[in-house]
């Protein structure tokens, strides 16, 4: 059996669900397998069982024939290349997310059947754990005391109302649909797309490092602070901060790198810590608690010395002001009796740290107590209380405030309490009901933390005085913690629980960053993470970890939990800013796959949060936020350009589509304004046999006219029939969007897949665009090959395709000698000579500014050309000329050609008359190339396709006598060498080039045939005589037909015709003259002939070839018949 084909309950269905092009070979492997297990039909009804990859036996095949192949055989046809409807239920209702957990459980793998986790297991704990960590521990008593019962209560509940509001707009998210593991970074990318993941996921992954080095800082000043002040290496760092840092950094990279070794080595020991570290959290909290109601009265065993208002950090016993006591010595310095002028004015008082809930303290710690860098920690704000006296003296004495606080700093600093509430999203591929258990978890979660800590807010303050809250490391009570004395039974519950858990919570992050960053080196939206998607032989990301260790060693270098706290928290912030915004846009938008089953949510409430986490990071630190928000644009610019393009179905893409339709609906409102018209354009493109772009260069142009920054629609026409060549339209559609991608030409492709070209060409004229946003300029390749072909309809497509433009009142570009024109990435200098024959609109004008907005034009400069006629007054045309040109802000030299009038000259006549020869031999040669095939007047030509492309060797001899003719008038001619005519006559590979144009000719339509009649009438008596000769003796025939075509010179040329020929030679002779050197030739596009006989189509074509006859680049420019540039602001 092949290797895909697996008989279980849970490969098969996803097997088929991966692709409708897989089914017809699933099926056949289906009947192997029947005829395999059922060798025999007279089995009755038994049933055979496979042993498939799951534990759990299933039927796999009956006998009896499917009821798919009796009731609904008529859609057989349908079922070999989709899914029939059972399977496809049967492949969702077994999905199974394949995407590992990436972040706080990352070596959880998914349970098996009934043993998932609930939400007690799986979100609510997890949740717990994760936010509770080190600041509740040792910043949250400091807070409270610096900011005040009612500031502090505030400063909780704003934090605690982002991660609530964020909180409702994840479970929204993480109820629509699957949700693998990933997180937020999973959430983000999927709704906002690739751009805002990638940068918001790189913003989690720098906040979760970040928080790993807070926890070892944290973890850290827990033990030399509070529990082995000993082991300090830089001395008494009570006295010097500086000295208290140093150890902080020194410890905190040996602590990295034990916590970074046990990461790599045993990822399964860091997830069995987390229990442990969650109970002791859990039991911390719950001694605090206790012990808060056991001390409601007080505890007189923790008192503070105070100096007036001043808190002092001395021992008890040596709190008076005894000579030979420490508070002498600090204020008095050297013995001597020149004491500090506080010191004399003021009595030292013993105070008590803890009071109880039933002193009424409550109200003595209402409002906040906010202090600058350097000033005393005292009761009140007198100026004499906090500013120091004096310099020297009594300072190491008092505590005294180590950073500036207030509001916004201290909701920097206390943010990071309330994160962590990713942590049930992070585990979704391993919760049994995962959209029943994130929303109900998460939340709980929530309102048990946030009941915590804004209990612990009224606690804390109607429980401890104020000068002992707003000690921050308990100097004053002897280095002890604050939040540890108030505990039962002993602060060493405290201590010892709240390290482990700091610990727990390092491990953490430091085993979630580095998966998180492969989950994002995975996707390859950001290229230069590559690397860091590799995997060590164990499975383990081995180089993100160290990534992350080098970025966490930055973090513990800062070596100070209260600059870390609002570093991270504007990381943090700004993730769940963009989950808010994504639920938001979800819901705005209202797209058909937003239906969660989360209801309780709102737009409003998401947009809340959303400003909250703004405002706050504003307020908290300014730099801070600019500096996440620089790195997420940043990150997100690269992915823009750089990065893969991932299609998810996210929100952004949503939101461009109603912002498309919303301006579409407004460009609909009318036309556009003069000052408002760009060229949009629709590129006509002609394929080879191979489906590619015979003219690459075209589209090369069409970047450096899209400095205007207009539309561009790729369209090219295939002939035959659509439910035949869809593939060749496909490949044809790749093709071209590979060529445009090559040029730098940003806008959309089109195939059309047409029996007749031209007709397929005027579809696309007609349909191309939508509402306001339809092209307005058509750029068509020059029929190279016209001349050369024996086919009378050759330029039929390129002439129908200009009248089609014309009628559609679009501006029509046809560059000559696309070869020659520069690549994108040339530079040519020079000039651009614009011939303006005739008024357009100003068309002429405007491109020349446009392409030299392009590098490749942008040192050519501009000659404008005017023709003036003997009756024009040249001096005032040359100075209105100026005039325009100045009001339209368009720098270019002037110049007005005078045109004398002149006898039409034998050249001119000779050129004339060799055109009209050209035409005579063509339709004799038509007439008797049917004659020899037997053809009548009414032609199938369907069957004349393959005739056509014989060489007719009898008739060779004709032409070689014209292209004589042709070669004597070319040497004739007095402006043209022979190396410049021999490059301008375009005289490109013809194979490819006439394809399209006799495919044209395929289309068993009426006019070719009408025409066919009209001419055929016009030469009735010669056909009538060719006819009766044929039917005598068919040799007779053709020497007859030769003699006739040895006297071109009997016939004369229509005077039209002459006039005509007069003005292509003598304009010619006058643009060669003047713009022989130019880089870029562009002149009016003369309009098509109304009349479609053979001999006026071929006519026009002969004209344009005199017309530009030795130039060597040139655009021929068809005006729209609208103002595109106007001299008004």
């Amino acid at each position: 059996m092949p290797e895909r084909f697996r008989v279980s309950k849970s490969e098969e269905p996803n097997n088929i669900f991966g692709k409708y092009s897989d089914s017809r070979t699933i099926l056949e492997d289906e009947d192997r397998a029947r005829e395999k297990l059922l060798p025999s039909h007279n089995a009755g009804h038994r049933k055979t069982h496979v042993q498939g990859d799951g534990a759990e036996e299933q039927p796999f095949v009956s006998e009896k024939m499917s009821g798919y192949e009796t009731n609904l055989y008529l859609y057989s046809e349908e079922m070999e290349d989709r899914p029939r409807i059972s399977t496809l239920i049967s492949s969702l209702a077994n999905y199974s997310n394949t995407i590992p957990p990436a972040s706080n459980d990352p070596d959880a793998r998914p349970a098996g059947g009934g043993a998932r986790m609930g939400t007690l297991m799986g979100v609510y704990l997890p949740c717990i754990q994760n936010i509770f960590g080190v600041i509740l521990f040792i910043r949250l008593t400091w807070v409270v005391g610096t900011a005040g019962a009612l500031q502090g209560f505030l400063i909780v509940l704003s934090c605690c109302c982002v991660t609530m509001l964020t909180a409702i707009s994840m479970s929204a998210i993480a109820t629509n649909g699957v949700v693998p593991g990933g997180g937020s970074y999973f959430m983000i990318s999927r709704s906002l797309g690739p751009e805002f993941g990638g940068a918001v996921g790189m913003l989690f992954y720098t906040g979760t490092t970040l928080a790993a080095a807070m926890y070892i800082v944290g973890a850290v000043e827990i033990v030399l602070t509070y529990m082995a002040p000993g082991l300090s290496i830089f001395g008494d760092f009570t006295k010097d901060q500086d000295a208290m840092y140093n150890n902080f950094r020194v410890y905190g990279t040996g602590l990295l790198v034990v916590m970074g070794t046990i990461v790599f080595v045993g990822v399964k020991f860091v997830n069995k810590f987390a229990a442990v570290a969650l109970a002791c959290v859990i039991l911390s909290i719950m001694a605090v608690y206790i012990g808060i109601f056991r001390n409601i009265n007080g505890k007189d065993d923790l008192q503070l010395c105070v100096l007036g208002k001043r808190l002092l950090r001395v021992a008890i016993t040596d709190c008076h002001k005894n000579i030979s006591g420490a508070i002498y010595q600090m204020f008095c310095p050297n013995g001597t009796h020149s004491c500090d002028p506080y010191y004399e004015s003021h009595d030292v008082s013993i105070i008590q740290g803890i009071k109880g809930l039933s002193s009424g303290v409550l109200l003595d710690n209402i409002y906040d107590s906010f202090l600058e860098n350097g000033q005393y920690v005292a009761v009140g704000k007198n100026p004499e209380d906090i500013e120091p006296m004096i310099a020297e003296g009594g300072q190491n004495g008092q505590v005294v405030a180590d950073i500036t606080t207030s509001f916004t700093i201290l909701i920097g600093i206390f943010f990071p309490s309330v994160t962590g509430i990713m942590a049930g999203s992070n585990r979704s591929g391993d919760l049994a009901d995962a959209q029943k258990s994130i929303p109900i978890g998460t939340i709980c979660a929530i309102l048990t933390t946030s009941t915590v800590y804004l209990s612990s807010v009224i606690l804390f303050a109607g429980t401890v005085d104020n000068l002992l809250l707003r000690d921050k490391f308990g100097v004053s009570i002897g280095g002890k913690l604050v939040v540890a004395n108030m505990a039962w039974p002993n602060e060493w519950v405290i201590l010892i629980g709240s390290f482990l858990s700091t610990l727990g919570a390092g491990l953490q992050s430091l085993t979630g960053a580095p998966r998180l960053l492969q989950a994002i080196a995975k996707d390859g939206i950001i290229p230069f993470l590559a690397p860091f998607a590799v995997s060590s032989s164990r499975g383990e990301p081995t180089r993100a970890l160290l990534l992350t260790i080098v970025i966490c060693q930055g973090g513990i270098l800062l070596g100070n939990v209260d600059l870390l706290a609002p570093l991270l928290s504007m990381f943090f912030l700004m993730c769940y800013g963009f989950v808010n915004l994504a639920c938001a846009l979800q819901t705005l938008l209202r797209t058909p796959n937003w239906r969660p089953r989360f209801k309780y949510y709102h737009w409003s409430l998401s947009f809340i949060g959303l400003s909250l986490c703004i405002a706050i990071m504003f307020m908290t630190s300014w730099y801070f936020a600019l500096l996440a928000m620089g790195m997420a644009g940043m990150i997100y610019k690269y992915i823009e350009y750089r990065g893969a393009e991932k299609e998810w179905g996210d929100g952004i893409r949503g939101l461009a589509l109603s912002a498309a339709r919303y301006s579409l609906l407004r460009l609909e409102e009318g036309p556009p304004h003069t000052k408002n018209w760009r060229p949009q354009l629709l590129i006509l493109v002609k394929l080879t046999s191979d489906l590619v772009p015979k003219y690459k260069k075209l589209f090369a142009f069409a970047s450096q006219l899209k400095a205007g920054k207009g539309l561009t629609v790729c369209a090219a026409v295939i002939g035959g029939d659509f439910t035949r060549s869809y593939g060749e339209a496909m490949a044809a559609k790749q093709s071209l969007r590979k060529t445009m991608d090559e040029e730098r030409v940003k806008g959309f492709v089109d195939i059309l897949v047409a029996r007749n070209i031209t007709e397929g060409l005027s579809n696309l004229v007609q349909t191309a665009g939508l509402g306001g946003m339809k092209p307005n300029t058509v750029i068509l390749g020059w029929p190279y090959g016209w001349r050369q072909s024996e086919d009378d309809r050759t330029w039929q497509v390129f002439l129908q395709t200009v009248r089609n433009v014309t009628s559609a009142r679009m501006a029509l570009l046809v560059p000559k000698g696309i070869n020659f024109f520069p690549d994108s990435t040339d530079k040519v200098f020079g000039n651009i000579d614009i011939w303006w024959i005739v008024h357009d609109g100003g068309l002429l004008m405007l491109l020349p500014f446009l392409l030299k907005q392009h590098r490749t034009w942008k040192n050519c400069k501009m000659r404008i050309f005017t023709v003036a006629q003997m009756e024009d007054n040249s001096i005032q045309m040359k100075k209105d000329l100026k005039t325009f040109l100045y009001h339209l802000r368009i720098e270019a030299e002037v110049e007005v050609v005078e045109m004398m009038d002149s006898d039409i000259s034998a050249y001119t006549y000779e050129r004339t008359l060799m055109m009209e020869q050209r035409n005579q031999m063509l339709r004799e040669l038509r007439l008797n190339k049917k004659e020899s095939l037997g053809v009548v007047d009414l032609v199938d030509f369907n069957e004349m396709s393959t005739e056509e492309k014989l060489p007719l060797v009898k008739h060779h001899h004709v032409l070689l006598d014209w292209l004589m003719v042709q070669s004597i008038v070319d040497q004739h001619h007095p402006n043209i060498d022979a190396k410049t005519a021999t490059k301008v006559r375009f005289q490109e590979p013809g194979a490819d080039g006439d394809k399209d144009n006799k495919v044209t000719e395929n289309e068993p339509t009426n006019e070719p045939n009408s025409q066919t009649k009209t001419e055929d009438n016009e030469n009735s008596t010669t056909e009538k005589e060719d006819l009766s000769e044929k039917e005598c003796h068919e040799e007779t025939k053709e020497n007859s037909i030769s003699e006739e075509k040895k006297k071109p010179v009997t016939i004369t040329p229509d005077e039209g015709n002459v006039r005509r020929m007069h003005t292509a030679v003598k304009l010619n002779e006058v643009i060669v003259n003047r713009s022989h050197e130019a880089q870029l030739v562009i002149l009016n596009l003369p309009g098509p002939p109304k009349d479609t006989k053979m001999e006026r189509e071929s006519n026009y074509m002969e004209f344009l070839e005199v017309l530009t006859e030795g130039l060597e680049r040139v655009l021929m420019v068809r005006g729209g018949g609208q103002e595109v540039i106007t001299i008004y602001s």
